[in-house]
């Protein structure tokens, strides 16, 4: 059994997530379940087919406010590489917190809110207390950081999502992908939906009041096409789905180009700067980059894990496996990790450093399993 120390933190749906017999393990300073009874695999099957119900309450959740919106998302903008000046009401926007010489402090999700000057922003949790004294630290003043520990988040994700939520609130239909309304849901007013996920799957995220969340959870999982899922299928899914995992396939030694996050960082923000980085990002941008981030599948059924040696047909180690495990869909191991760009073209051929034994493997296009978000 797992040893869980008494200062692990729990999430409001721990008791919930007990009485379903979940294997509870620690993670990022929570009690969370890594699976249930019917296992990873039954789990992340079950949430490419139907709808999964994810319990990620341990993401830390802020507003920024106290200005008009252009003074809000001009202050984010020092911090952040993504075009936060052009966000529509409603709308949210993946990007990356970044250190002064460009490394990825965390990435987030930022919404722009109906109220007037306030954004939304989710950060992961192993990060939330420093990413929180980050941003609080170096905003201007007059514009403040107020956390929003007393909500809670699910995630609903899978091809199905949409019928369930929609049997709730039909109006759950009508949201656009990466952006959210507030929907009276099982009899809870105002919950904050958006339609984004983590999964590579169409899906919600759904913030709440933590009071309301076990009337929320208990009612999505009355829907025969809802079941619980896990951090153990969640992993494996965002595997397949080619996302990127802080800590592992992100972190303050990587960069947004070298991750093959260009796309999140718009033409403006390329040119003009004003952001934490911007002369490295510029750089790579316009003289190109020594490594960068790949797909790869490895030959056989052994997986390749993390910190896995990459090396060339000669050889060579040109570069390290950051996240590796076997894909359900894929029926077969997947990995991602960063080579050198000479070995970056898809179909590449590699050899993967597993148990002292060098396993034959090649590069290939993210994602391993197509997306689905409904765009």
């Amino acid at each position: 059994m797992t040893d869980l120390t008494e200062k692990t933190l729990r999430t409001p749906l721990y008791e919930a997530h007990v009485a379903l017999k979940a294997r509870m393990v620690p993670f990022a300073g929570y009690e969370m379940p890594v699976q249930y009874p019917t296992g990873i695999l039954t789990e992340h099957t079950w949430t490419r087919e139907h709808a999964g119900l994810f319990d990620v309450s341990h993401m830390g959740q802020c507003l920024i406010t106290g200005g008009s919106f252009e003074q809000v998302a001009a202050a984010m903008e020092t911090l952040v590489p993504a075009d936060i000046l052009g966000l529509a009401p409603q709308q949210q926007r993946y990007s990356q917190l970044l250190a002064d010489d460009g490394g990825i402090l965390d990435d987030l999700m930022i919404t722009r809110s109906a109220k007037p000057g306030e954004l939304y922003v989710v950060v992961n949790a192993a990060c939330k207390e420093a990413d929180f004294a980050h941003i609080a630290g170096r905003l201007p003043a007059g514009i403040t950081l107020t956390r929003l520990d007393h909500k809670a988040l699910l995630a609903l994700q899978g091809p199905e999502a949409e019928a369930v939520l929609a049997a709730l609130n039909p109006a759950a239909r009508d949201i656009a992908f990466m952006s959210y309304q507030l929907l009276d849901l099982a009899g809870i007013k105002g919950v904050h939906v958006s339609r984004s996920g983590y999964t590579g799957e169409d899906g919600f995220e759904l913030s709440l009041d933590a009071r309301d969340v076990v009337k929320l959870w208990t009612a999505l999982l009355a829907d025969e096409r809802v079941k619980p899922i896990g951090l153990g299928a969640r992993d494996s899914l965002r595997l397949e789905g080619g996302l990127c995992l802080y800590g592992h396939d992100i972190d303050t030694t990587t960069s947004p180009i070298e991750a093959g996050l260009t796309w999140s960082i718009a033409k403006r923000r390329r040119e003009e700067g004003g952001f934490p980085g911007h002369t490295r990002i510029k750089n790579e941008l316009t003289s190109g980059l020594k490594r960068v981030r790949v797909g790869i599948k490895p030959e056989g059924r052994l997986p390749a894990r993390e910190g896995s040696v990459i090396q060339n047909a000669a050889g060579r180690e040109i570069g390290k496996v950051t996240s590796g495990g076997f894909g359900p869909t894929v029926n077969g191991p997947v990995a991602m990790g960063y080579v050198d760009k000479a070995h970056s073209a898809a179909g590449t051929p590699l050899f993967l450093v597993v148990r002292d034994k060098a396993i034959p493997a090649s590069v290939v296009k993210l994602p391993f399993v197509p997306n689905r978000f409904k765009r």
